[in-house]
């Protein structure tokens, strides 16, 4: 592909949102370049579950950009290549008061389309689990599950075949002064900018990320071996009920915490909570824990995994898989915003998502972003195919 001398808008960071404002931009028909200081994706985008959340989200924007999201995922999946491994999500509910919380999120309107399981049909139609113990548990229709490692690479590939998307790889950004972007190779001239540093406090606009009182979030993940059995959906657990907003804002979460804290302390210390994901060749994808810092070290704790695990067998039921891999991630985080989209200049966006929540909201978010920096869509909005 032949090089551009000047773009319409220039997008630093190459990861789920750099590429979210990079779709929502060519889908008006403007001309984009990507820059990035890497080979290929290779951060929180891949680093993740792939899982697609929308149940649990945080009420009110932050929900509704997650089903905002979803369905630009499915829209765009199909003509980008990118398989849905799973559709929906099941929180099982070990304890009666998470099962409180289950019926208390059913009464919102984030519980529309939702269900209340029984424990016998956790046992009938989720053959994996341990059922016969649990209180019940929540059944979301909402979700789909991507293969991370797949989709992001299929997106950029799709982005830059069909759209004409731009991408300058293994290129660090110096300096943003529109039209003229400074990199490790020479000058970019774009009219407007959009900057999306993952968990980058550094390099670029230090000063503007510190306002908002950003670290890192460091967890650890792990694939295990194929279980012998199918999940047609995402699974998770109380822990989840206690730590995903959109569950533990409710009043019926107070008690869920109390009891957690007593039977539970080592995992709300660590923040593990349980996510089980399936990938197409049978492994399971399973986390997470949360610890914070400035700057996390990158090192993986054997007993944190073991709280993983403990809760996964919990849940389950029987022997633990072998575990095939385990690794680290690191993202942005704030305690009090699940994102920001700061205006160092005019025509300048800084873009930080600072909640793990990237893969759910990202495509909302540039929506949102691209429409308030170019204004209302002037040309035809493009098909995506």
């Amino acid at each position: 592909m032949s090089r551009q001398e000047k773009f319409d808008l220039a997008i630093v960071g190459a990861g789920i949102v750099g590429l979210a404002h990079a779709l929502a931009v060519v889908r008006r028909g403007l001309s984009v370049v990507v820059i990035d200081r890497d080979a290929q994706a290779n951060g929180a985008s891949v680093r993740n579950f792939g899982f697609i959340t929308v149940s649990g989200q945080e009420r009110g924007q932050v929900w509704r950009r997650a089903m905002r999201s979803r369905d630009i995922w499915l829209e765009v999946a199909g003509p980008a290549g990118i398989d849905i491994v799973q559709r929906g999500a099941v929180v099982v509910a070990r304890r009666p008061e998470a099962r409180a919380v289950v019926e208390s999120f059913l009464q919102t309107e984030m519980g529309e389309g939702c269900k209340l399981l029984e424990a016998n049909a956790l046992n009938r139609d989720y053959p994996g689990l341990a059922g016969q113990d649990f209180a019940g548990g929540l059944w979301s229709p909402h979700e789909v599950r991507v293969e991370s490692r797949q989709a992001i690479p299929l997106l950029a590939a799709f982005l830059a075949e069909r759209h004409g998307v731009e991408f300058r790889r293994e290129t660090a950004v110096r300096s943003v002064e529109p039209p003229d972007i400074e990199t490790s190779r020479g000058t970019v001239h774009a009219g407007k900018v959009i900057v999306c540093p993952g968990h980058d406090l550094a390099t670029l606009y230090p000063d503007r990320i510190a306002r908002y009182a950003v670290t890192r979030c460091k967890l650890q993940m792990m694939r295990l071996a194929d279980p012998g059995f199918r999940l047609p959906v995402s699974v998770m657990s109380d822990l989840g009920l206690a730590r995903y907003a959109g569950y533990a804002a409710l009043p019926e979460a107070v008690a869920l915490r109390r009891r957690l804290e007593a039977e539970q302390r080592d995992a709300l210390d660590n923040g593990v909570h349980l996510i089980v994901v399936q990938s197409a060749d049978g492994t399971l994808v399973v986390g997470d824990s949360h610890h914070y810092a400035a700057t996390p070290d990158p090192f993986a704790s054997e007993r944190v995994d073991e709280i993983i695990l403990d809760e996964f067998s919990a849940v389950f039921g029987g022997p633990v898989p072998r575990v095939l891999e385990r690794w680290t991630g690191i993202y942005a985080s704030a305690s009090d915003r699940t994102m920001f989209a700061d205006a160092p200049h005019e025509d300048v966006r800084l873009v930080m998502i600072t909640s793990g929540t990237g893969a759910s909201t990202s495509f909302a978010i540039a929506e949102e972003v691209v429409e308030e920096l170019f204004g209302a869509s002037t040309a035809e909005t493009m098909k995506i195919a």
